[in-house]
């Protein structure tokens, strides 16, 4: 009877062609196709992981790739965070089979303290959308990154969340928070997020009361989706930044993983081909 009931939810929830999806991707557990690519990226190499440790990159998650580093340290943007606690040092905990890696207590957009050109490789799940300016702070992990290093940057994709109301933000809206320069205390977009976050599908966060003085309180806890991605709109943003794209993944329930190179030889239209090409999407907000 219990399994008969999650059925019906999901069919409720997301249609029989979805529900079906979801069902053969958990009984089948397969890994994205890009995480071939993705594993030999991070093989041998010194990494930097932007939030974390994150459940998508453990032994149980779609994208198991703990396991296969030699070297990850962190940052977080403060000691104690609605996800984890932790303290500057070398404390990095991300596999018990694993090293220690440093633990940075950093704002993402601005990351001084850490030399630039430093690490071959950067992991980021789901935290760009907690970030007020994330044009500025991809420019940031950027600078951190060696010529040629990679950045392996999972987003949630507003179809698959309790984004699935709001209206995907443009390009253009992220240049210009860029170009003015928008600090992490901005609440531009709260009126929106209270009116059309869907609350049954972020049991989390409680009362439409409780998650109101959690946003207005967002500055300490950064919890807010400030922006709301699509595929293509991850395309132009990272093209934007003038990196390589490597490869560009729309995988269900809610993900969208961009893989880029900090390619000291880019050049206009690099990534033109993905931008004409025709995207292969679980998520309708792709298809339109």
């Amino acid at each position: 009877m219990k399994i008969i009931y999650q059925l019906l939810n999901l069919y409720i929830e997301h249609g029989l062609k979805r529900t079906f999806l979801i069902v053969l991707n958990r009984f089948y557990r397969q890994k994205p196709k890009s995480f071939a690519i993705v594993k030999q990226i991070i093989l041998n190499g010194k990494g930097l992981e932007i939030g974390g440790p994150s459940q998508i990159f453990t032994d149980n998650g779609i994208f198991p790739v703990y396991q296969s580093i030699n070297l990850l340290d962190n940052s977080n943007f403060s000691n104690h965070t609605l996800w984890n606690t932790q303290q500057e040092g070398y404390h990095y905990c991300y596999s018990h089979s694993q090293k220690i890696g440093y633990q940075y207590i950093l704002d993402g957009i601005e990351m001084s303290p850490i030399p630039s050109r430093s690490y071959d490789f950067m992991l980021s799940s789901h935290v760009l959308e907690h970030i007020a300016n994330p044009i500025k702070a991809l420019y940031e992990w950027k600078r951190i990154l060696k010529d040629n290093g990679y950045l392996i940057l999972l987003l949630p994709h507003k179809d698959g969340t309790f984004d699935h109301l709001r209206p995907p933000t443009t390009i253009e809206h992220l240049i210009e928070d860029y170009s003015v320069n928008i600090q992490e205390n901005d609440l531009t977009h709260l009126e929106e997020i209270l009116s059309l976050h869907d609350l049954s599908r972020d049991t989390g966060a409680g009362s439409f009361q409780e998650f109101k003085s959690r946003s207005l309180n967002n500055f300490e806890n950064r919890a807010l989706h400030h922006h709301v991605f699509t595929t293509r709109i991850a395309i132009k943003m990272i093209d934007y930044i003038k990196m390589e794209i490597i490869c560009v993944e729309a995988i269900w329930p809610m993900h969208i993983l961009v893989v880029a190179k900090n390619n000291s030889a880019y050049a206009d239209q690099m990534n033109k081909a993905f931008f004409k090409s025709q995207l292969i999407s679980p998520f309708p907000s792709d298809n339109t």
